[in-house]
């Protein structure tokens, strides 16, 4: 384990902006007070102390937003759409219309971090996360309500992800382009990133087309530490006991971490060699203790045949991203516009 916290405190402080360093660190101090030793997390407080914003149908700085709730499943989507320039006081959505007859406009499906527990697609901070994506990539995000662990664990996120899939890929409102279909993106943080990994497979089996995956500091690991489990055990934020607990509260009972949730090149993981599986672009923090784990989810992905670009970021931490305070920031969002935006 780390040091003492005075040490843990001043390693993250001399690389994180005081604003982002304040609120992660009061993400880990109630997370820490939610988890529970016999596995359980207290969802009442969890719910009391998750910051949340409605939807919006008045466009704020340029973007509007709506909940849809899938009645069969009783899941949450919240889309986020550019608001148009002849309606800049908002209005109803046309959902006759599709996004554009000529231009081609992405829809990125993005889930939310949270290590499968925490936060929600209505949470403040990833509300505004995915604003700035709607705003600086010129798309229509698609946040997830995917159901949490421990209350719902593996593979309830997984499921709930690729209803959302195709629900996005159903809706005619979303197509655009000369050829009218949905151009969809998967997007997520953490465990949102694993998500994406294991929906984007169920899509490639099931033929269903996504256009790439964006995985930012993906959660995987395995049985074995790692050297940067060891190092960085405790520095910037996490603690690999805190993940350890995480993925107990995630897994099937009885399973360890080389279960292909959380290690999905691992020794039980499912080949997805010849598979249309999407490229993908790989964001790694270099404080962040799971590096390894996601540095050898690019190599198999090589491996495996595909297409990878990875964006090894070796100042950052975790949810550096979160504030527009850092150049890692706005260098994310040019990969990410340039990604969804292939032919800008």
């Amino acid at each position: 384990m780390a040091g003492s916290n005075e040490v843990n405190l001043n390693d993250s402080k001399r690389v994180v902006p005081l604003n982002t360093w304040v609120l992660i660190s009061n993400f880990k101090l109630s997370y820490n007070i939610l988890r529970r030793p016999d596995g359980t997390v207290n969802r009442d407080l969890a719910e009391y102390l998750d910051r949340k914003v409605t939807a919006n149908i008045i466009p704020v700085d340029g973007v509007f937003s709506f909940d849809h709730v899938d009645r069969p499943t009783g899941l949450l989507n919240r889309v986020y759409m550019p608001a148009p320039l002849n309606e800049p006081q908002g209005g109803i959505v046309d959902l006759e219309k599709p996004l554009s007859t000529t231009e081609i406009v992405p829809v990125i499906v993005f889930f939310h971090g949270g290590s499968f527990t925490h936060s929600s697609a209505n949470s403040t901070i990833y509300d505004t996360f995915c604003r700035r994506l709607v705003n600086l990539c010129k798309a229509v995000v698609v946040s997830v309500d995917y159901r949490r662990s421990p209350e719902h664990p593996y593979p309830c996120a997984y499921d709930d992800g690729w209803v959302a899939v195709n629900w996005v890929k159903s809706r005619t409102w979303l197509q655009s382009g000369k050829d009218s279909k949905v151009h969809v993106y998967l997007a997520g943080d953490s465990s949102g990133g694993n998500i994406v990994h294991h929906v984007a497979v169920r899509a490639a089996e099931a033929q269903v087309e996504v256009l790439g995956n964006i995985l930012l500091h993906p959660m995987f690991g395995g049985q074995s530490r790692t050297e940067s489990e060891k190092r960085l055990d405790g520095k910037y934020f996490v603690t690999v006991q805190d993940r350890d607990w995480y993925w107990r509260a995630y897994l099937p009972e009885g399973e360890d971490r080389d279960h292909p949730a959380c290690n999905p090149f691992g020794p039980r993981g499912k080949s997805i060699e010849g598979l249309n599986f999407p490229k993908s672009l790989v964001v790694v923090a270099g404080f962040d203790l799971s590096q390894d784990w996601q540095l050898a989810y690019v190599e198999g992905l090589k491996r495996s045949g595909h297409q990878v670009k990875l964006l090894f970021l070796e100042q950052a931490t975790v949810g550096f991203y979160f504030l527009p305070n850092n150049d890692h920031f706005y260098c994310l969002m040019e990969e990410i516009k340039n990604f969804v935006n292939p032919n800008c």
